[in-house]
C-alpha cells in the first residue's frame, strides 16, 4: 500500500474513534439518567474500552482491510458482523465490572444503534471521498502486468471499469503476444528488470500460465530485487467457479476443491430459516398493501390477468412454475416460430407503461416471494431462467447446468454485479454463470446479507440493464 493509502487508513481509525464518542455522546442525550457507579472513573473507563473494543472486533471482522474492490453493501455487513462482536465484547466486560459500573438496556441497545448507523454514514463518505480522490490521481498505485492470459485480461478490463479501485496498468510484459485490450506493451520478460528501474511502479501482478513456473520464479526474483510488492493471478481458468482453500503441507502449497457450502445440513437449515423470516416479513410490512396496489395498478392500465406464471427451472432441474406480475401485454408470445425465447429487450413493445416501471424496479417479482414460502425458490440465488431459455444455453455455455445445484432466487450475484436483462450472446450468457458459480461455491450467510443490500441500493439508484 503506498504513502496515501497508509495515511487514508490512519484517518479510518481516527474517524471511527470519534464516531464512537458521538454515539455515546447521542445515547448518553436520549437516556441522561442510565448509568448507575460507584465512581465517575468507570465511566470513562466504560468509553475507553469501547474504542478497545471497537478496534478488537474490527480485527477479528477485518473491517479495516482494503475493501476499495468490494462493493458498499459488503462494506455494509463488515460493520454489521463488527457491531455484533463488539456487542459481546461490551456486554462481557459490563459483566465483570456490574458490580461497581451499569447501564441500562435501553442506552446500550441505543448506542449499538448509533455506532452502526453513524458507522455506515461514515465509511460511505469517506468512501465517496477516496473515490473522488482517485478520480483526480491523487490516490492511484501503478501496477505492472506480466502475461497475457485470460485472466490477465479480465484483470486489465476490470480496473479500467471500475476506476474507483484505485489502480492504474501502466503497461503489460509478455513473451508471445503484443496485444491485451490496449493496454501498453512494454516488451518481453527480458526487460523487466528495465521497467522496474525506470517506470514508478507500485505493484507487480504476474498472470502467467502455471506450466511457466521457471519464468514466474525469475519475475518474482527480479521484483524481490527490486523490493516490489507482488501479487499473482494463478492460471486456475477450469477451476474458477469451484470453492477454492489454500492449505499447506509442510512447506508445500495445497489447493483443496471442497464441497458447496449448501450441502451442508446447518447452512441449508440456517438459509431456509432465514427466507421464511424474510418473506414473511415482507408479507406483514410491505405486501400486504403493496401488491394490491401494484395489482390494480396493472389492471387498470391494460387488459389481461394481473399474474404472470411461467414455466422454469429450479433445484436440480426440476420444473418450477415462477410467479410474476405481468409487465407485457397479455396477447405478446414467449417464443418466435422457429421456437427461439423471445427475451425482453430494451424498448420492447410487449411491454406495459405499468410493466416497464415494474420491471425497472425489480417489483415484477415480487410474487416470487409466495414461491420462496413454497419453498421452490430463496430469497439469493441463481436467477431460474425459462425453460426454452435453458435448452439453448445447455448446448452453448460451459458448466451452465451446474447453476441448478441450488434453489433459484429472487436476486442473486449476477444480478447485484449488472449481469442482467437480455442475454444477446453465448458470452453474455457466460459471465451469468460464472458469477452463478462464484456464488454457489463461496455462499456465506454475511454473502446473501450483503446481496439483498446491494439489491435495495440498486432499486433506488437504477440498473441500466433492468428493462
Amino acid at each position: 500500500m503506498t504513502r496515501p493509502f497508509s495515511a487514508f487508513s490512519t484517518v479510518r481509525y481516527l474517524l471511527d474513534a470519534c464516531t464512537m464518542m458521538l454515539a455515546f455522546s447521542i445515547a448518553g442525550q436520549i437516556f441522561p439518567d442510565s448509568f448507575r457507579s460507584t465512581s465517575s472513573l468507570y465511566l470513562y473507563l466504560f468509553y475507553a474500552f469501547s474504542i478497545v473494543g471497537w478496534f478488537s472486533a474490527a480485527q477479528v471482522t477485518r473491517l479495516y482491510s482494503d475493501l476499495r474492490s468490494n462493493k458498499y453493501a459488503q462494506e455494509i455487513t463488515y460493520i454489521a458482523f463488527t457491531v455484533i462482536v463488539f456487542f459481546v465484547i461490551l456486554t462481557s466486560f459490563l459483566f465483570l465490572i456490574r458490580w461497581q459500573f451499569q447501564v441500562t438496556n435501553y442506552f446500550l441497545l441505543t448506542y449499538l444503534l448509533a455506532v452502526f448507523v453513524l458507522t455506515v454514514i461514515t465509511k460511505y463518505a469517506l468512501r465517496k471521498f477516496l473515490h473522488r480522490q482517485i478520480y483526480q490521481g491523487k490516490l492511484v498505485e501503478k501496477v505492472l502486468l506480466i502475461g497475457s492470459t485470460p485472466a490477465a485480461k479480465d484483470f486489465y478490463d476490470t480496473i479500467n471499469k471500475y476506476y474507483y479501485y484505485g489502480y492504474k496498468c501502466i503497461g503489460f510484459i509478455d513473451d508471445e503476444n503484443q496485444k491485451l485490450n490496449g493496454c501498453p506493451y512494454l516488451g518481453d520478460l527480458t526487460h523487466l528488470d528495465a521497467v522496474l528501474q525506470n517506470e514508478q511502479i507500485h505493484e507487480v501482478i504476474i498472470a502467467l500460465p502455471n506450466s511457466q513456473h521457471e519464468k514466474i520464479r525469475k519475475c518474482i526474483e527480479i521484483c524481490d530485487f527490486h523490493a516490489k510488492r507482488v501479487r499473482i493471478i494463478p492460471d486456475l481458468h477450469f477451476y474458477a467457479s469451484s470453492n477454492l482453500q489454500m492449505n499447506s503441507i509442510g512447506l508445500l502449497p495445497v489447493i483443496n476443491l471442497r464441497s458447496l457450502p449448501q450441502d451442508r445440513w446447518s447452512n441449508r437449515v440456517l438459509k431456509r430459516a432465514f427466507d421464511i423470516v424474510f418473506s414473511i416479513t415482507f408479507f406483514l410490512l410491505i405486501g400486504w398493501w403493496l401488491l394490491p396496489l401494484i395489482a390494480i395498478a396493472i389492471k387498470l392500465s391494460s387488459k389481461g390477468p394481473v399474474f404472470f406464471t411461467q414455466e422454469r427451472w429450479g433445484l436440480n432441474n426440476e420444473k418450477i412454475i415462477c410467479y410474476k406480475f405481468r409487465s407485457m401485454v397479455a396477447e405478446s408470445r414467449d417464443t418466435d416460430e422457429q421456437g427461439n425465447y423471445l427475451q425482453a429487450s430494451r424498448d420492447d413493445h410487449r411491454i406495459t407503461t405499468v410493466g416497464k416501471y415494474l420491471r425497472k424496479t425489480n417489483m415484477d417479482e415480487l410474487p416470487q416471494f409466495w414461491n420462496v414460502l413454497l419453498g421452490n425458490m430463496s430469497i439469493v440465488g441463481p436467477r431460474p431462467h425459462p425453460t426454452p431459455l435453458n435448452l439453448k444455453s445447455i448446448q452453448t455455455v460451459d458448466r451452465y447446468m451446474l447453476r441448478h445445484l441450488v434453489k433459484p432466487g429472487i436476486t442473486g450475484w449476477a444480478q447485484v454485479n449488472g449481469s442482467r436483462g437480455e442475454t444477446r450472446t453465448p458470452e453474455s450468457m457466460q459471465q451469468r454463470v460464472n458469477f452463478d458459480l462464484y456464488y454457489i461455491h463461496r455462499w456465506t450467510f454475511w454473502l446473501d446479507c450483503q446481496i439483498i443490500i446491494q439489491t435495495v441500493i440498486n432499486i433506488f439508484r437504477g440498473d441500466q440493464n433492468a428493462y
